[in-house]
């Protein structure tokens, strides 16, 4: 599995259209508008970096509301919800 987070700038009054518009498409899981550099975060999880980009260069990339892209690829997850599930197993 391959974790990319993808941060965007927006055309202002695009925000919202844009983030549910992206939330759609396979392969994003989730889109966060946030505040300061960016206005839109998506998170991208794919089987290939082939899948990964595509969906970048040719999905993210064509939308013109979109004016610039910084891309991070993900080595490791580190995160509170997989330690609470893994801690979970077998205990009722």
């Amino acid at each position: 599995m391959v974790t990319a987070l993808i941060l965007m700038t927006v055309k202002r009054d695009r925000i919202r259209e844009v983030a549910e518009e992206l939330a759609g498409i396979d392969g994003i899981s989730e889109v966060y508008s946030v505040a300061g550099r960016y206005d839109l975060i998506a998170v991208i999880r794919v089987h290939k970096n082939e899948e990964l980009a595509e969906l970048v260069t040719e999905t993210i990339r064509s939308y013109e509301d979109i004016t610039q892209t910084e891309t991070m690829i993900a080595f490791r997850s580190y995160s509170r919800h997989d330690l609470e599930q893994m801690f979970s197993i077998g205990l009722s």
